[in-house]
């Protein structure tokens, strides 16, 4: 087999274990990268190398647009008290996370992030605009562009609080994988919206355990953040949900070894 086939066939086994989400069970996904045990920067590049180096099934992180449209990596509004959406990236990054790193673009992230990637799935919330629906709309049309153009939409879902985001995503894509966060739709609603998960609070599902059934009944997946402590992460690992989101993947795979 020569190289040219080994890299395509390479790719297709990549892809396959990543989007065959309704098959995988209690999948790990590191929030915001895996940064707790090492005291790492939440969404920082060293962050998500760790959660590849660990090959983690999934590793989320959160995508702003700046006032001069630069797409960047961080979880809150604002960063080092200025609000993300109303400043311009150059000032930004006068200001390094605790690590020395500058404030990660989306097209530096996702770069690293396929780099010697074999097990990871990106896992992209696109947050939603404070500043209208409307530009957070536009933020996922050029968050899906940076990942097209880096040919990393195969190895990337996307995740949002704001409905109507997640549409606009399948608007352009009809393949992707999406989930919805804000646990307010009912899996079969998600799915009648061609929606493919439901990532919820895992509060949500204890309020709502019909909803567990239901999503697998209607193969839609299944995702709960964020499950930080033993007790909940056991009950969800007996749910045996698609993936669990947590601040602690190493205490998460202890408690799966030991199931």
């Amino acid at each position: 087999m020569n190289t040219f086939k080994i890299v395509r066939f390479g790719s297709f086994l990549l892809t396959a274990v990543l989007f065959s989400s309704c098959c995988t069970q209690n999948g790990i996904v590191a929030h915001r990268g895996a940064w707790k045990k090492n005291n790492l920067p939440e969404n920082s590049i060293a962050a998500l190398r760790h959660a590849i180096d660990l090959k983690l099934p999934g590793s989320e992180f959160d995508v702003w647009r700046t006032a001069d449209d630069s797409l960047v990596i961080n979880h809150d509004a604002h960063y080092n008290k200025l609000l993300i959406e109303h400043t311009n990236y150059a000032d930004l990054i006068k200001f390094k996370l605790s690590n020395g790193e500058k404030l990660p673009t989306l097209h530096e992230y996702i770069s690293e992030g396929i780099k010697n990637n074999k097990h990871t799935l990106l896992v992209c919330e696109i947050k939603p605009s404070e500043v209208s629906k409307e530009r957070g709309k536009e933020t996922a049309v050029k968050a899906v562009a940076v990942i097209k153009k880096l040919k990393a939409d195969k190895n990337t879902c996307y995740i949002s609080f704001d409905y109507d985001i997640l549409k606009q995503i399948r608007a352009i894509d009809a393949k992707t994988s999406l989930q919805y966060l804000e646990g307010n739709k009912t899996p079969k609603e998600v799915k009648t919206d061609n929606i493919n998960g439901v990532d919820y609070h895992y509060s949500v599902f204890k309020k709502h355990p019909e909803w567990i059934k239901e999503a697998k009944e209607n193969k839609v997946i299944l995702n709960a953040w964020t499950v930080n402590e033993a007790a909940d992460m056991d009950w969800i690992i007996e749910q045996k949900f698609n993936y669990i989101t947590t601040n602690e993947p190493e205490l998460l795979k202890e408690r799966l070894q030991k199931k």
